[in-house]
């Protein structure tokens, strides 16, 4: 059994914060860069140069990309043989997570009460956690901080399994033509398909941080990413929302075993700004 000190987790989660924060990942820079070349509109190609100046000036200053610097959630992988000492890992998580977005004046976005007293816990906690138990000896954290636009936006459609592919297909475009520029596009589209109902949004949550350009690794899922960023493209949302031919940075479908009477399918939209960043302990 190995042992993780509850303050090295807790410095770790700090620094992911700050990290997401300030610097866009590699993939979603290069990604903007290319959408800015095959834009056809004027107007959406400065909006992506914009886009492009802000992410080099967020990175070079120590600045939040984004002032919404978002809803702290967590995909964690505990290995079998790993446990913690000095405190739970869900406490280090949310210590971290109050120490990051102090040190890098980051903005706290959580009210401890979803309806009738909406008070600020003025911590960015508590942070959202999603935990699979795995083999090994390793910890595995990955923060993805997500943003009040573009998560209003999320979708999810109780299919019928006749739907089928054209079901699927306009699920996604829909919910994309209707978020229209609230979610800060270009987007990328995670779609979560199988399951039940938070199996499937989970799903489309976590195929938001596989890297832009790599693929399913199923042929006909893999098509069919290519045939929805086509159509998404051609809806004339546009960067900003203000009209274009790049809606959309990429699509990514992640799938589950469902009920033979269910084809649940969940739609999450990540803005531009697809901040996320990770430490194996």
């Amino acid at each position: 059994m190995r042992t993780i000190p509850y303050k090295r987790i807790v410095e770790s989660v700090k620094r992911l914060c700050l990290n997401a924060a300030f610097n866009l990942p590699p993939d979603v820079r290069l990604a903007v860069s290319a959408a800015q070349k095959r834009e056809k509109s004027r107007l959406g190609r400065t909006i992506l140069s914009a886009i492009g100046d802000n992410a080099r000036i967020a990175r070079r200053d120590c600045v939040p990309i984004c002032q919404d610097t978002g809803i702290a959630v967590f995909f964690v992988d505990l290995g079998s043989e790993v446990r913690t000492k000095g405190g739970t890992l869900t406490d280090a998580i949310n210590e971290g997570t109050r120490l990051g977005y102090a040190r890098g004046y980051l903005r706290p976005s959580m009210v401890r009460d979803p309806l009738y007293r909406r008070k600020n816990t003025n911590t960015n906690t508590p942070a959202v956690i999603h935990c699979a138990p795995v083999k090994g000896n390793k910890l595995s954290i990955t923060f993805a901080p997500k943003g009040g636009g573009s998560e209003n936006m999320s979708c999810l459609y109780m299919l019928k399994p006749s739907d089928g592919e054209a079901g699927v297909m306009d699920a996604a475009v829909l919910t994309v033509k209707k978020a229209g520029g609230n979610p800060c596009p270009p987007v990328i589209v995670g779609i979560g398909i199988g399951g039940t109902a938070e199996t499937a949004m989970l799903l489309s949550k976590k195929a938001l941080l596989r890297p832009l350009g790599r693929r399913n690794p199923e042929k006909q899922f893999a098509a069919l990413e290519r045939k929805i960023l086509d159509k998404v493209n051609s809806t004339g949302v546009g960067p900003g929302g203000l009209g274009g031919t790049v809606t959309a940075l990429a699509v990514h479908i992640s799938t589950f075993p469902c009920h033979i009477a269910m084809l649940p399918v969940a739609v999450s939209l990540s803005c531009h700004a697809a901040r996320h960043a990770s430490v194996t302990l």
